[in-house]
């Protein structure tokens, strides 16, 4: 059994749906669980309906606009074909029906239940097409397989009943068809409700299903020839990764490389579980693996982070950062759910580098202003270099403002004021 993930530009468009229907018949025959995100920058315009939704302005231009990318597409693949339109139709009128209810106030749970509704679609939508091009399929709602706490927008998977459930569900569905359909990014509570995973969160889905089915592999499909040492809109010169160990894979997930979701490579290191990135336009190639090999190249990679905010804590009594300092700002950062792109503290500051939105940077700033005098910088990069070189080092920093730099035996960091 393998499963397969793909993400949101490779279910963009039509010709993006055709191309994923050329692959999966590649593999015909054989067991697969195919993780699905929500097509193109559906999760971007859903933000801003829950934006206009959250404000109490009118949702239905958004959601007419909403409707008509996903019914154009279907008519592409199918043209005048009524079932599939038919349940689109429900879909539409069970977001529209969450929208006429009043605002919570609660935003990350609000959310969670609307947001999710890309992944819906999109599955749907595809589940659809495949059956009538002659892939059998049976389609599953992630929601009620992979169970999380009530932490919206980062749901904490609880790993028993999440097991038990797709334990129980895929290889029923596999041996009914060789083909299953299902959700990335969401996922349910005991309450029934809607969890997201967090940004990017499609790729973790699909190591938690791998894991829970001991997998034989897992393949995400990009629009690149595999892993790169930098992004190639931004390093013309960026070259291919054909293997790295899991530690590697982990510490460049951790600085932020954007092709392997940070959550994702755990559980499949510890069930041994290669991960395959593959470029969806040529499917034939042997792409890049994360797995049990050797380091086989020390090249440098390039890690890009843009608007990013730093922060730096002055102790209003002129006192030491000392432990119970830390252990206040880091209970803060908990509270508001900050997360760290890096850190760094002398004597009398401390500071670090987030992504976090600024709206939960502003709720912590407020709290911490209390004991703290807090200078912060918006709209900053982040650069991480693995296997720094002085080469290197020259390319990202010559002519730029550095603001921070942290060094470390493989790693070298530098938070940059923009280029103007």
């Amino acid at each position: 059994m393998q499963i397969f993930k793909f993400g949101g530009a490779s279910v963009k468009d039509a010709p993006a749906i055709r191309n994923l229907l050329r692959i999966l018949q590649l593999y015909a025959g054989e067991e697969l669980v195919v993780v699905i995100s929500a097509m193109g920058k559906t999760t971007n315009f859903l933000e801003r309906v829950l934006k206009a939704y959250s404000q109490h302005e009118d949702t239905s231009a958004l959601v007419e606009e909403l409707m008509q990318y996903h019914n154009g597409i279907l008519e592409e693949l199918l043209p005048g074909e009524r079932e599939g339109k038919a349940k689109m139709a429900s879909l539409r009128a069970a977001m529209e029906r969450k929208l006429a209810q009043p605002y919570s106030g609660h935003y990350d749970y609000e959310y969670d239940q609307l947001v999710s509704f890309g992944e819906m679609m999109s599955t749907t939508l595809i589940s659809h097409f495949l059956q009538q091009s002659g892939v059998a399929n049976t389609w599953l709602n992630a929601c009620d397989l992979v169970l999380t706490d009530m932490t919206y927008r980062e749901g904490k998977v609880d790993w028993t009943l999440t097991a038990a459930r797709i334990r129980q569900a895929v290889p029923a569905a596999l041996q009914a068809h060789k083909v299953v359909i299902t959700q990335g990014f969401i996922a349910g509570t005991s309450a029934q409700t809607r969890v997201t995973l967090g940004r990017e969160g499609s790729d973790y889905t699909a190591a938690i299903f791998a894991y829970c089915l001991d997998a034989s592999r897992v393949t995400i499909w990009k629009d690149v020839p595999g892993l790169l040492n930098a992004d190639p809109k931004r390093f013309s010169d960026a070259v291919k990764l054909d293997e790295i160990p899991y530690q590697e894979a982990l510490e460049l997930s951790y600085y932020g490389a954007s092709v392997i979701h940070p959550k994702t490579l755990k559980p499949l290191q510890n069930k041994h579980i290669p991960l395959f990135v593959k470029s969806f336009f040529h499917p034939e190639n042997p792409g890049s693996m994360i797995g049990d090999c050797k380091l086989s190249t020390t090249i440098p990679s390039f890690i890009v982070k843009d608007n990013q905010t730093l922060l730096t804590l002055f102790p209003k009594d002129f006192s030491f950062v000392a432990e119970e300092n830390l252990s206040e700002i880091f209970t803060l950062f908990a509270k508001y759910r900050i997360k760290i792109n890096m850190m760094q503290n002398s004597a009398l500051s401390f500071s670090v580098c987030t992504g976090t939105e600024l709206d939960r940077v502003q709720k912590c700033v407020d709290e911490l202003q209390n004991r703290y005098r807090v200078k912060y910088n918006e709209g900053v990069t982040l650069v991480t270099i693995r296997h720094y070189t002085p080469d290197a080092i020259r390319r990202i920093t010559t002519g730029r403002t550095i603001l921070l730099r942290q060094t470390s035996r493989r790693t070298i960091q530098y938070v940059l004021l923009p280029i103007k």
